[in-house]
C-alpha cells in the first residue's frame, strides 16, 4: 500500500443522464487498468437503490471488478434504500450528503491503490440536498472526467451541454465513451462522427451493445 495518496491516479465518471451505463463503463474501465498491471479501486460515494438485504448491484459490480475488496464504507459513504433522485431519498431518510466526507473517503482510498475511479450518481448536475450537487462533488475532488455518452437519439446534445457544464467549473474532461444502449439506434456512424467532431476530449472507445466488462475492456483506451 502507499503511504500517500500524492501519487494515485483518479478520474471522475459521469454521464449524458441516468441509466446510460456508467457502472458498465466504470467496470470495463477497471478491468482495463488492471490488464496493465497496476491496482485499481471504484468508489461509487452515493447509490440509491438497496434491497432488503441491503445490497445495491451497482456497488457490488464495482467491487467486483476492483482490484480488491475495499471497505464499504469508503467504496459507498452514502447508500438509500430507495432508487429516486438522492437528494429526495436523503431528505426522506433524514439523512445529509456531506460533500467533505466523501472527499475524505477518496483520499483514504488513495492510499490503497494506485488508480481509483469514482462513480457519480445520474448525470453531472443532479442535485445532492443543502450541499451542493454532482458539479460541486466533482469540483471539490478535483478528478478529471470521463464522459460516458449512453448513444440514442439526442445524445449529441445532452453530450454537448454536459461537456460546457464541466468547461464552466474549469474541469479537464479526460476522455469520453459511446456506450451503444440503444443497439437499433439510426445513423449510429454519423452520430459517432459528429460527436467526435464537437468534443474537445479523445474517444477511449465504443462499448457494443451486449458485451460483458471484460469484453468491453480490451476495446477501451486508457485516458492520459
Amino acid at each position: 500500500m502507499k503511504d500517500t495518496p500524492k501519487d494515485t491516479r483518479g478520474w471522475f465518471i459521469t454521464g449524458t443522464d441516468t441509466e446510460i451505463g456508467k457502472t458498465f463503463v466504470a467496470c470495463a474501465l477497471l478491468h482495463a487498468f488492471r490488464r496493465t498491471g497496476v491496482t485499481v479501486l471504484a468508489m461509487k460515494p452515493i447509490a440509491a437503490g438497496f434491497d432488503e438485504q441491503g445490497v445495491n448491484e451497482d456497488v457490488e459490480r464495482l467491487l467486483a471488478a476492483s482490484s480488491f475488496a475495499a471497505p464499504r464504507a469508503l467504496v459507498n459513504p452514502y447508500g438509500f434504500r430507495a432508487a429516486i433522485a438522492p437528494h429526495i431519498a436523503a431528505e426522506e431518510e433524514g439523512r445529509r450528503i456531506e460533500l467533505p466526507h466523501i472527499a475524505a473517503s477518496l483520499t483514504k482510498l488513495q492510499t490503497m491503490a494506485d488508480v481509483v475511479l469514482v462513480e457519480g450518481v445520474g448525470g453531472f448536475c443532479v442535485p445532492l440536498g443543502a450541499g451542493g450537487d454532482t458539479a460541486d462533488l466533482a469540483s471539490l475532488l478535483g478528478l478529471p472526467l470521463i464522459l460516458v455518452v449512453g448513444m440514442r437519439l439526442g445524445c449529441i446534445n445532452h453530450a454537448l451541454l454536459t461537456q460546457q457544464a464541466i468547461a464552466a467549473r474549469g474541469l479537464p474532461l479526460a476522455g469520453w465513451v459511446a456506450n451503444r444502449i440503444d443497439p437499433a439506434m439510426s445513423r449510429f456512424s454519423e452520430n459517432l462522427a459528429a460527436l467526435q467532431a464537437r468534443l474537445p476530449a479523445p474517444l477511449l472507445g465504443v462499448v457494443e451493445h451486449g458485451t460483458t466488462p471484460e469484453r468491453a475492456a480490451l476495446a477501451l483506451r486508457l485516458p492520459d
